[in-house]
Formats: C-alpha cells, structure tokens, sequence
C-alpha cells in the first residue's frame, strides 16, 4: 500500500533537474563552445544528450573528482565528440558555471511550504561550493546538505543513499522509513531508492509518465516503481497541503 505524504517525516531532494533547472544552465554554459559558426547545427537536446552520456562516464571513471573537475573533463570531451576547438580556460568556465544555473520558478516557495511540514534534506552530485550558491538563489537553507564531495562517490552509486539514511538518522533522528525522496532523475535516484526501499516521488518535470502511458513516447532507462508522481514541485506542495486539510476535517 502506498503511503501518504503526510506520513514521512523528512522528504530528501536531488537539486538539479528537481529544483534547479540544470538543463537551462548546462545549455547556456554551452554557448561558447557551440556559438558562432562552429556548431551552429548542435540542438539543445543532442547537446543535453551528449553531456549526459559524457557526465555519466567520467563520473563513473572518476567518483573522486570533484564536480568542477568533472565539467572540466566532460566539456572537453563533448568537444572532442562534436569536433569543435576548445581552451583550458573554456573548460575551466564552464567547469565553474554551477553557481549560474537558474532554479525553476516554483522551487522557493514550495520549500517554504513543504518546510512547515518536513525536516528538507539535499542529497547532490555537485560539490559543498557549487550547492552553496544554488541554495542561495533559492534563498533557502536546508535542514541537511549531502553531496558526492562528502560521500567520494556519484549517483546512481548506492553509497550515495546508504550514506544518506546515515546520516539522517544521526545527524536528524529520521529513520528509513521516515524518509520519502523526491527528484526528477529516473537513473540518478529512482531506480537507486528504491533499490534500498525508499518510498519516493517523481518530479517529473519532462511529463514522461504521460509520454509512456500515452504511447507517444517511452521512459528512456528503465522504469522503477514510484508512490506518487507531480508535474512541479507546487503540485508536490498543494498535494501535502490537501491531505493535511483533509485530516483536519
């Protein structure tokens, strides 16, 4: 049976791609790389397709380094794959171009919501500096931040989650089943959670599930199981604020 909302105590985030709009910030750190006459022709879903490939193999070859250093090597790989020329100092910026990217509209204030309910925990691939910058923009401050610096490993690496209920466990007093994840990714956190038998609840912001139920279009990585699905992170909240309404009445 799939619980409510309202009975964890604690609701655990990816931040990119969930709160953060790493699509927008990756496309445009791109743009000097791809501008002018060099690959004018690169689309903004083969560029985002690429990196994705790239990002996951250098991470997976690299669980150490930290995420700058991961850009770094991903954005001269995709040059290499796209055939175009690029710098040290071109890879080097956009190695640092975590602190530009945009939170997606909703995110601030369905924290702030969802805040009067739960403890809010960030379990993130980027490194302590890079998500500093991000909670900042949007302005708030979670209750407990994890990311790939303080584990030494990268999601989908199940030592990334099992870290995770370690530390919410000493560091908040939440036990497992406290605990309901909530991100975009299919491949960085779904099919993990639940492989450790998280409840969770997909942000999907791309509207995949109704791709795939519609048969306009299929899930592209395998489809784990998820308790509760939400278009935005203000359906997430408006959901929260519904069951507690109706367990006031």
């Amino acid at each position: 049976m799939v619980r409510q909302l309202t009975d964890h105590s604690v609701i655990t985030f990816d931040c990119y791609g969930t709160l953060i709009d790493w699509e927008a910030g990756i496309w445009e750190a791109l743009q000097p790389l791809l501008g002018g006459d060099q690959r004018g022709d690169v689309t903004r879903e083969e560029a985002l397709e690429a990196f994705n490939l790239h990002e996951a193999d250098q991470q997976a070859a690299t669980p150490a380094l930290g995420y700058p250093g991961v850009l770094e090597r991903v954005h001269r790989s995709l040059a290499g794959h796209l055939g175009v020329p690029t710098t040290g100092s071109l890879d080097e910026a956009f190695g640092a171009s975590v602190p530009n990217w945009p939170a997606f509209p909703d995110s601030a204030a369905a924290l702030r919501s969802l805040s009067e309910r739960f403890d809010l925990v960030i379990l993130s691939n980027v490194d302590r500096a890079g998500f500093a910058a991000s909670s900042a923009l949007l302005g708030f401050e979670f209750d407990a931040v994890y990311t790939a610096e303080d584990i030494g490993s990268y999601k989908p690496d199940l030592a990334n989650f099992e870290y995770l209920l370690t530390h919410v466990a000493a560091d908040l007093g939440h036990s497992k089943e406290d605990v309901l994840h909530a991100a975009q990714s299919l491949r960085h956190d779904h099919i993990p959670a639940r492989s450790i038998g998280l409840d969770n609840a997909w942000i999907d912001r791309h509207r995949l599930s109704v791709a795939c139920g519609s048969g306009e279009g299929e899930v592209p990585e395998p489809m784990p199981e998820v308790d509760h699905v939400f278009f935005s992170m203000t359906e997430l909240a408006t959901a929260v604020s519904a069951e507690e309404n109706s367990q006031s009445t």
